[in-house]
């Protein structure tokens, strides 16, 4: 049976373990030593004080919370009002174009109109228009808006007390193909002024860009009243 005997390294790392363990349990008995109020707690005591620590971080983490959401229903309520006020704005510049309160700009087609017509005619030709989806249409220098007619017998129309002659446009703001199509077709309204007209010439060429004014007419109803 052989005695293997022990190496001296052996015995210096263990004492050098043992020696860094001591300082460790040393140094930890110190620190809580040190902490006034707390070396002196019982068992029962530190316990109560963690459950308090506990209870007021819980009671923090809700206020953060409630925090959280409060800026979270002010940062939707000011978007929504943000939205909701730009929406109306949008709104009203939509129904100020319609009702030709404002000068409009957009593709379409211009009509012209040479020679002897009557009122009548223009009529129907704007009615057509309407129709056919024109979003905003002008005679000459003039707005179409409601109560504005084109009359008069052949050679001498006028809109708004402002004379058309026997030359004279019409601008009407939509879609250029849709307008053109509806006014050119066989049988459509272009074809049953020329059997009423026959002297009178009416062109159509589909305008990418038209500029048409604003209604000069005072637009607030006189006998209606909204309903609210």
């Amino acid at each position: 049976m052989k005695i293997f005997a022990e190496r001296p390294g052996r015995h210096l790392a263990v004492g050098i373990l043992a020696a860094a363990l001591g300082l460790l349990v040393v140094g930890q008995f110190r620190g809580q030593t040190g902490v006034p109020g707390l070396a002196g707690l019982s068992a029962q005591d530190l316990t109560q004080l963690i459950a308090n620590l506990n209870e007021r971080n819980e009671q923090l983490r809700t206020e953060v919370a409630d925090l959280s959401r409060q800026e979270a229903r002010l940062a939707a309520a000011n978007a929504a009002g943000v939205t909701t006020v730009g929406q109306l704005r949008s709104d009203l510049r939509g129904i100020r174009a319609w009702a030709g309160l404002t000068a409009v700009t957009g593709q379409g087609v211009t009509i012209t109109i040479r020679g002897p017509i009557g009122g009548d005619g223009v009529e129907d030709l704007l009615n057509e228009l309407r129709n056919a989806g024109a979003e905003a249409i002008a005679v000459g220098p003039v707005r179409l808006v409601p109560g504005v007619v084109v009359a008069g017998a052949p050679g001498a129309l006028s809109v708004e007390n402002e004379p058309l002659g026997t030359a004279f446009e019409v601008h009407a703001i939509g879609s250029p193909e849709i307008l053109t199509g509806t006014l050119t077709r066989a049988g459509g309204v272009i074809a049953q002024i020329a059997t009423t007209f026959p002297d009178a010439i009416v062109t159509v060429t589909p305008t990418n860009r038209l500029e048409l004014p604003a209604s000069g007419r005072s637009l607030r109803p006189v006998y209606a009243r909204p309903r609210l």
